[in-house]
């Protein structure tokens, strides 16, 4: 599967991924979490499954009926609806996961990032994953081919360009740090 974006650019989706078990990388990001957590675009639920398996509290949170299904056959506690909606625990939640990309939710993350630290308690924070360093930071629109979905707004932001988005929004971004080829960032509130 592969998202198309308004630039006429096919960009890769790594739908196997998602359906399988949290890399090493993702373990490491996860090992970071405070309960309770909260997986925003949480898909198939890999990571909300991965820290319930560990005894953690975790929600998945989607706004796709199809990934709601298949993360609730796979035994998530998962909730299907919007981060800028009505969202339960608000001011409550440890940590955020914005994780496989999710930091373009909405296609503007100053805006995400906002509302994300509206649901962190004080000393929660946001997990993130962030393109590569001098990658730049960019919106735009997106469609996942052969979904016959409808375009969406999405971003992407750059490791090196965390800082300065973090700040602007009241939160604290620790130095990213590369995984597996990717790489992420820690946001404290």
């Amino acid at each position: 599967m592969s998202v198309a974006v308004d630039r006429h650019e096919v960009i890769a989706l790594h739908v196997a991924r998602w359906f399988g078990e949290p890399s090493v990388a993702e373990h490491e990001v996860l090992a970071h979490a405070l309960a309770p957590v909260l997986d925003v675009g949480c898909g198939p639920a890999r990571h909300t499954l991965a820290l319930a398996a560990r005894g953690m509290e975790a929600l998945g949170l989607d706004v796709s009926p199809a990934a709601v299904r298949a993360a609730r056959r796979r035994g998530a506690r998962v909730l299907h609806g919007d981060v800028f909606g009505d969202v339960p625990g608000r001011g409550t939640w440890g940590t955020a996961l914005l994780l496989d990309g999710n930091i373009g939710i909405g296609g503007d993350p100053a805006r995400l990032l906002v509302r994300v630290r509206q649901l962190l308690r004080p000393g929660g924070r946001a997990l993130v994953e962030l393109g590569a360093p001098r990658t730049g930071t960019e919106a735009f629109i997106a469609r996942i081919d052969g979904a016959g979905g409808s375009w969406f707004p999405w971003a992407s932001v750059a490791a090196d360009d965390i800082a300065c988005l973090a700040l602007g929004v009241g939160l604290r971004a620790g130095r990213p740090w590369s995984a597996e080829g990717r790489w992420f960032a820690r946001l404290d509130r």
